[in-house]
């Protein structure tokens, strides 16, 4: 199981690129939705289900609906029309959907190739994960979630306003 290891290891990597190169921060955002994707189908590769599963569903769903929030909340003013048309462009959605296409044709590979057999995994209860996050892990949970906050101001005092007129300040 190396080749799909490396080709989601690739899409990782191009994905993450595109991230960082976009100007755009919608597009960065697609790209990051497939970065993190394709990350989880890494972990799942790896022998960790669970983890890709919280992958999926805290950063490719609750952390990227917190973004979008931040954008939308970034996006106030009278251009906000023209880049909304500007985002609706089909050749924009190209990339991420190629790129989606992949680890979803990757993904249908792994599975089919299990025949059915269960996946060697020791069972993990909710409760056990809470223990371990809230017991040895505590220091490294309460910095991701400083760094949450923080990023969270940041964005506020970009997108806040200054006096009555309405317009952000440089």
């Amino acid at each position: 199981m190396n080749a799909p290891f490396y080709i989601a290891a690739v899409v990782a990597f191009l994905s993450t690129f595109m991230v960082v190169t976009r100007r755009n921060a919608v597009h960065a955002l697609l790209y990051l939705v497939v970065s993190l994707l394709s990350v989880a189908l890494v972990f799942f590769l790896l022998g960790a289900p669970f983890v890709a599963a919280l992958e999926v569903i805290i950063y490719a769903g609750a952390i990227m609906v917190l973004f979008v929030f931040v954008i939308m909340m970034l996006n106030i003013g009278r251009q906000t029309a023209e880049q909304e048309r500007e985002w609706l462009n089909p050749e924009i959605w190209l990339g991420p959907a190629v790129l989606t296409l992949v680890l979803a044709g990757e993904l249908i590979y792994v599975l089919s190739r299990m025949h059915g057999r269960a996946y060697a995994l020791s069972v993990v209860s909710p409760k056990q994960v809470g223990i371990a996050l809230l017991g040895p892990y505590v220091l490294g949970v309460e910095l991701a979630s400083m760094l949450l906050l923080a990023g969270l101001v940041g964005a506020f005092h970009l997108g806040r306003r200054e006096g009555t007129g309405g317009e952000r300040r440089p």
